[in-house]
């Protein structure tokens, strides 16, 4: 008689489940306990959880996956419904895996075998004292599952461990054995007192256990399924070999349950009680859920641990030494990785001595904030250095740069036609500085323009003209600008990151360093930059908005230069001499509104503010002047000296035509002719001087001092 016969002769009925395919095959007496049709056939799960009640539904797939995880024969008792929710029967279901082995992740087709049959009578409704301990245990389990998510080392995760106070038994210490080679770290953390075999204390000794050893932590991680010892005579029966060392404890039970993330063992948890625990299936059940989570946190520790470490390393291979130097002047460098993931990404500075005694200074940012962008970056640097280091101008830095960064990222060098899946730009600012004359000559790609930073603490932005980001077309042209860094001054680079934290724009940015350092005299080099970054990070006064650093998502590179002030010693009182330079080509007539706000810039704390319109009004009549009458280029000095509110600015516009300037009466139509009686009705003083080559128009305004009341 076949074995089918017999269990149907006896009312027991055989069922077999597909977990991938969601689907569970009965035979006739299956169905039959189920409300089906009695005949042998495949339903969907949609169909079987239909047939029973809700609540003895989930207390079974609790018991489900404990069998597959241990490979033991799991049983559950439900109450089988109709359609109405009227409870028709109360079958048994037993099961357990095929040849009762611990089911790998994902579990195959066909992973569960089982029985069911009837029992008399239904099960009567629960009693309210079990519904009082079901949402204490469900509750504990949501509580340890969101400290087990905000852990970052493993002494927090052995301290929340450490602290669990499950509903009806409690640990009494707690051990996380780890791997290493061949054998078992026991143990790796630990909470609670006691000794080896228990749990011991944090600070415990540890000791190595082979991993073919006959011991419960062995087994274990050996099968991959959990080790309950619910007394001493157990530990003893089954572990002779190694019952010494938890006997001169106060444990009376333990539970071994191993740590599995993607079907991967990486260790065991041991939960020791020091009173004998029963381990039933709901005990089970809890453990195993713990287990579960602890071990999720512990590889989301891990692979942070290793970021951290992988990131470090980025970081001190691709940046240049902590203190760049540059002869005669000071250096001041800093970088912030603000956004989240990786702490390196696109952005890089560097300091390159050329071969003619010059320095090459550099800041740029790569597309994008991830792995390839942090090789992209490393790589252009590289290249970057290299061109500099044999010499050649800016300009043609750049382009070679942009043709080395087209070729990289377009996947195959000189080929048109190759992928740009992976295609990058990159923007960037190349200053080459000559230390003794302060004589700086700026290529700009597509990047910010530089500052500088006056010794009062004043900062004015420098304009240059600029190419397009390198990569974007290999032929591109990078024209160069030449500034003048007056001593005292400091030149400011930096990425975008520094200005358009929080989404602001980039003059909102340069606005808020303004606040930031304005009126801040003679401020170390460090201690500026600290200064800049840390607005990023700090809330306004009396402000509720969280720092900018909280919704920022792009890291920060930030360069100084300063060139050490000419004369130290200067009177008490006296402020700083504010002094701006720049040179306006004949072909670069909108260039004059950059001068005006420099000057703008130069006058931001002048009190009259129709003084200060009045000076930018004749520094346009001056200029242009020299752009409509001569063939030179315009040179444009202002300079504010003395102390606050009795300043004087003097503003020098020097080209290099002998020709002097001819005051005449313009007529009421005329359309020019009117700029120098514009100085002789605004200015305090103004006039022209001849020089070595060409001549010098100049006017100076006095600040009035503000208005003391009434």
């Amino acid at each position: 008689m076949r074995t089918e016969d017999v269990l149907a002769a006896t009312a027991v009925g055989v069922w077999e489940w597909d977990d991938v395919r969601g689907v569970a095959t009965t035979d006739a007496v299956s169905a039959e306990l189920l409300g089906l049709p009695p005949t042998r056939a495949t339903f969907p799960e949609a169909t079987l959880r239909a047939r029973f009640h809700v609540e003895d539904w989930t207390a079974a797939q609790r018991a489900i996956g404990l069998a597959r995880t241990e490979g033991r024969v799991g049983e559950a008792e439900l109450r089988v419904v109709d359609r109405e929710g009227a409870v028709l029967r109360t079958v048994r279901l037993r099961f357990r895996t095929p040849r009762g082995e611990p089911a790998p992740d994902p579990s195959p087709p066909g992973d569960l075998l089982g029985t069911i049959s009837e029992v008399s009578p239904a099960l009567p409704p629960p009693p309210e004292s079990d519904w009082d301990e079901r949402r204490a245990r469900e509750a504990f389990v949501l509580d340890t599952g969101r400290a087990l998510s905000e852990v970052a080392t493993v002494e927090e995760a052995v301290r929340v461990l450490g602290g669990l106070a499950m509903p009806g038994f409690a640990p009494d210490a707690v051990v996380l054995v780890g791997r290493g080679g061949g054998w078992l770290v026991y143990p790796t953390g630990a909470a609670g007192a006691g000794g080896r075999g228990g749990a011991g204390g944090a600070g415990g000794p540890r000791f190595l256990v082979p991993l073919d050893a006959r011991h419960p932590a062995a087994e274990a991680l050996r099968a991959g399924r959990a080790v309950y010892l619910p007394s001493p005579g157990e530990y003893r029966r089954r572990y002779p070999d190694v019952w010494a060392a938890p006997h001169g404890t106060r444990r009376r039970a333990w539970a071994y349950l191993p740590l599995v993330v993607a079907g991967r063992t990486i260790g065991v948890w041991l939960a020791a009680f020091g009173h004998e625990v029963p381990f039933t299936i709901v005990e089970r059940s809890t453990l195993s859920t713990i287990a579960r989570m602890l071990a999720q946190a512990l590889a989301r520790i891990s692979l942070a641990d290793t970021e951290r470490e992988l990131t470090a390393d980025l970081q001190h291979t691709m940046r240049p030494p902590p203190t760049p130097s540059v002869p005669g002047m000071w250096v001041a460098a800093r970088y912030v990785p603000t956004g989240g993931g990786l702490q390196v990404g696109g952005d890089w500075y560097d300091v390159i001595p050329l071969p003619t005694g010059r320095v090459a200074l550099v800041i740029g940012d790569v597309q994008g904030h991830d792995v390839r962008a942090a090789a992209v970056m490393a790589q252009l640097r590289i290249a970057l250095r290299a061109y500099a280091s044999e010499g050649h101008h800016p300009d043609a830095v750049l382009s070679r740069a942009s043709r080395f960064l087209a070729a990289l990222t377009a996947g195959t060098a000189g080929d048109p036609d190759a992928p740009d899946d992976d295609a990058r730009f990159a923007t960037c600012l190349y200053v080459e500085v000559d230390p003794p004359s302060g004589t700086l000559v700026v290529a700009r790609a597509g990047h910010l323009d530089p500052a500088m930073v006056l010794q009062d603490g004043t900062v004015v932005t420098r304009p240059t003209v600029g190419g397009l980001p390198l990569g974007l077309l290999p032929q591109s042209d990078y024209p160069t600008t030449r500034l003048v860094l007056q001593p005292g001054e400091t030149l400011l680079m930096c990425t975008d990151g520094l200005l358009e934290a929080g989404g602001r724009d980039v003059d909102a940015g340069w606005g808020r360093l303004r606040k930031a350092v304005a009126g801040l005299s003679d401020l170390r080099l460090d201690d500026l930059a600290d200064t800049l970054v840390e607005t990023v990070y700090v809330p306004p006064p009396r402000r509720t908005t969280p720092p900018l650093a909280d919704v920022n998502r792009d890291d920060i590179a930030l360069l100084l230069l300063r060139r050490p002030p000419a004369d130290r010693t200067r009177p008490a009182g006296d402020a700083p001499v504010r002094r701006g330079v720049l040179t306006i080509a004949q072909s670069e007539p909108a260039r004059v509104s950059d001068a005006r706000r420099q000057l703008g810039a130069l006058l931001h704390d002048w009190t009259d503010p129709e003084r200060v319109h009045g000076a930018m009004l004749m520094l346009s009549e001056a200029v242009t002047n020299v752009l409509t009458h001569t063939d030179g280029d315009a040179l444009l000095v202002a300079e504010i000296s003395g102390r606050r509110g009795e300043r004087l600015l003097r503003v020098e516009v020097s080209d290099p035509s002998d020709e002097l300037p001819h005051p005449r009466e313009p007529g009421e139509l005329a359309s020019s002719g009117r700029g120098l009686l514009l100085m002789r009705s605004l200015a305090d003083a103004w006039g022209w001087s001849p020089r070595g080559v060409g001549k010098t128009t100049w006017f100076e305004l006095g600040e009035e001092p503000p208005d003391s009341g009434g």
